[in-house]
């Protein structure tokens, strides 16, 4: 992510926390609205392009998007007004803050839980990982399968972000789709998120404590994840983001054998 970019989400992020009032029909709209600029090189030109004067970029917003929410508007206005690296990362910028839109609508629902309980859930069917992110298919049809899989078992927060996401891939796999929008949820109520590798279950005690530990390690609220992973044979495998902390006993021999074999 450029400099011009990060300074450009920051102050969008900004303005979105600043808003009152942001409901689910905030992100459904800034959702609807990542979708009409990513889906138009004429509209995510004109929006994206830096020569233009913040205030045309301003006016093609309430143009375009004068059927939305004011909350919704002046969020994008200021979005557009920034100065972002090229189109996509302004679409990308227009997609957080639907996810964040999202997460600050019911500050109870378990987003993070239900993304990841899903992305586990396409882990372990490579037909329906399939049939999400194939290029065949209509967007609509992928977003309407994803509403029916989840119905009744998750969040209308949750089911929101994952339908909508599929609706627009943009050549992204969905389980990096879903990674992302954890992260972002994660980053919106103040918390780092951790997988945990155990090859069995850990007892609600055990999670407090290891979370407990991990959020004096990392200096601020850490959230577990547990994927129960029969290989790690003992002990725990724990990733935040790039850094890894490997305690298993499978590790362990595998630093032993290589150890004897140099």
């Amino acid at each position: 992510m450029g400099s011009a970019t990060t300074q450009a989400l920051a102050a969008s992020v900004q303005a979105l926390a600043e808003a009152s009032g942001v409901t689910l029909d905030t992100a459904r709209e800034l959702f609807a609205a990542a979708r009409a600029v990513g889906g138009s090189s004429h509209l995510s030109g004109a929006l994206a392009d830096p020569s233009a004067p913040a205030e045309a970029r301003r006016n093609v917003v309430g143009a375009v998007f004068g059927e939305f929410s004011a909350l919704t508007r002046d969020v994008l206005k200021v979005a557009v007004a920034e100065r972002w690296s090229n189109a996509d990362q302004l679409i990308d910028g227009i997609e957080e803050l639907a996810i964040r839109a999202a997460a600050l609508s019911d500050a109870n629902a378990d987003i993070e839980g239900e993304l990841f309980a899903f992305s586990r859930v396409i882990a372990a069917n490579s037909e329906l990982e399939l049939a999400l992110g194939s290029r065949l298919g209509g967007e609509d049809a992928k977003g309407e399968l994803v509403e029916r899989l989840l119905a009744g078992g998750a969040s209308t927060q949750a089911t929101l972000v994952v339908s909508s996401l599929v609706r627009q891939p943009r050549e992204r796999r969905i389980r990096q789709l879903l990674n992302r929008a954890m992260n972002i949820v994660s980053s919106q109520r103040g918390r780092v998120v951790a997988t945990v590798y155990s090859a069995k279950a850990l007892t609600d005690a055990q999670q407090n404590r290891l979370s407990d530990a991990l959020s004096r390690r990392y200096d601020g609220r850490v959230s577990l994840n547990v994927v129960i992973d029969p290989t790690v044979v003992g002990g725990l495998r724990v990733q935040i983001a790039d850094d890894v902390i490997d305690g298993s006993i499978a590790a362990r021999l595998a630093d032993l054998r290589q150890k004897l074999a140099g």
